[in-house]
């Protein structure tokens, strides 16, 4: 259900790495969330760094949110990358555990295609 990548870059360089596979796989970075930053601001300390990158690929979204509007709950893809002891970490839930959720046996193959793509890019930039 889980994949994860585990790497001796930074996070921060895992990070642009990321970035820089995704493109190359035509898969856009829609955001990044810094939840160190986010948490700061109300005041709270976490000490580990860990950012969520928020990932798509438009046309296989679209093909899945055609067949099933109640899937944007869990679009668009999240990769997270966070520092774990001295190594960092790269982890997503599966494409194919999230649309599983929604019994939709007809996507079936376009989340093995885009589970197939996350793995790579995760991979690269591992």
């Amino acid at each position: 259900m889980l994949y994860t990548v585990r790497t001796n870059k930074s996070p921060e360089q895992a990070g642009k790495d990321l970035e820089a596979a995704a493109s190359r796989h035509k898969f856009g970075v829609m955001a990044v969330h810094d939840l160190q930053a986010s948490m700061a601001k109300h005041g709270l300390t976490f000490g580990r760094v860990c950012k969520i990158y928020e990932v798509c690929q438009p046309q296989q979204a679209k093909r899945v949110l055609e067949a099933n509007a109640a899937i944007a709950t869990v679009l668009p893809c999240r990769i997270a990358v966070y520092a774990e002891k001295d190594q960092t970490v790269l982890a997503m839930i599966k494409p194919t555990a999230l649309l599983g959720l929604f019994q939709e046996p007809t996507l079936d193959a376009t989340a093995r295609e885009v589970e197939q793509e996350l793995v790579a890019i995760m991979d690269e930039a591992g």
